[in-house]
């Protein structure tokens, strides 16, 4: 068997766009011909997937998997919701979560793990998915939320396939009371995350640079009207409050009953918040609405 470098591999892989351990095998199969590994390649479908990696990915899933003291959260992106569906994507984004939890919210870190039950990387393993359903897909993100000590962690999945499975999925970690008491609190909590959108878990957390651009724009508005400087001040302190309460989780009026503030639940039940992760699907990506149909039919005019 022909000697297989590194440097051969590599440009296996360039060219082709293929993972490292397919493009591995096409030269060991082939003998260490590069001509030949790219067909052996592309009879399995495997260079496919290189060329559909220009495609915007803002559908699929996120995935959550808890643990006893922490849990993770992942996105991967397709290019349609009907991938969604399919149970082989479903379930790498299910084995993505799990093996999330070692990769401690490090994309790269969970792209080079190994993954069960093949001889390739998660990256690879992306790659023959990708061959296979025929869509670009691609791991955009993760995080790891851990508890304190004496704490846990909720996790809570909308617009669910499975239990773990979803288009908006909340991580929210725990201080205080009981296991249980936590466990149901905390599922609360995250439900209304979800449903909230804060962007912050307290006032100290509010970025200065996103304080001193709402501040600005709230000072203009209030020169606007004619106010005097003496009062501007007043306002923009009044609508500053009102804006804590539209992006800080805690300053937030309790969905499920409209009136309380969280911060006033959580105390009540003599819990704190640590920490919480908000995925919500396609959150961010610039999406191609384009009809390319209409767009053909034009030109043919």
């Amino acid at each position: 068997m022909a000697e297989i470098s590194a440097a051969l591999v590599r440009e296996l892989r360039d060219k082709t766009g293929a993972g490292m351990m397919d493009c591995k095998k096409a030269l060991a199969e082939m003998g260490g011909n590069l001509e030949a590994a790219i067909d052996w390649l592309r009879k399995k479908g495997l260079v496919a997937a290189a060329k559909k990696a220009g495609r915007t990915t803002a559908e699929g899933l996120v995935g959550v998997c808890e643990a006893a003291d922490c849990a993770a959260i992942v996105e991967v992106n397709a290019e349609t919701d009907f991938v969604a569906r399919n149970e082989m994507f479903q379930g790498f984004v299910e084995t993505c979560a799990i093996l999330a939890l070692d990769a401690r919210g490090e994309v790269e870190r969970l792209k080079a793990l190994a993954y069960p039950g093949t001889d390739r990387s998660v990256a690879e393993e992306l790659t023959r998915l990708i061959a296979t359903i025929g869509e670009n897909m691609t791991l955009r993100r993760t995080a790891v939320l851990s508890a304190t000590e004496g704490g846990s962690v909720a996790s809570y999945v909308h617009a669910a396939l499975k239990p773990s499975l979803g288009r908006i999925g909340v991580l929210v970690a725990l201080a205080g009371g009981t296991p249980e008491a936590r466990a149901g609190l905390g599922r609360q909590i995250a439900m209304h995350i979800a449903a909230a959108r804060p962007d912050y878990l307290d006032v100290a957390s509010v970025a200065p640079a996103a304080l001193a651009r709402e501040k600005a724009v709230l000072a203009e508005q209030a020169r606007a009207s004619g106010k005097p400087e003496a009062i501007v001040s007043k306002m923009v302190e009044g609508r500053i409050r009102k804006f804590y309460e539209e992006v800080v989780l805690l300053e937030q009026v309790w969905v499920h009953d409209g009136e309380n503030q969280v911060k006033d639940v959580v105390a009540k039940a003599g819990m704190t918040i640590t920490g919480f992760v908000r995925y919500e699907l396609g959150e961010g990506i610039e999406r191609d609405d384009r009809n390319f149909a209409a767009e053909v039919a034009a030109a043919v005019r």
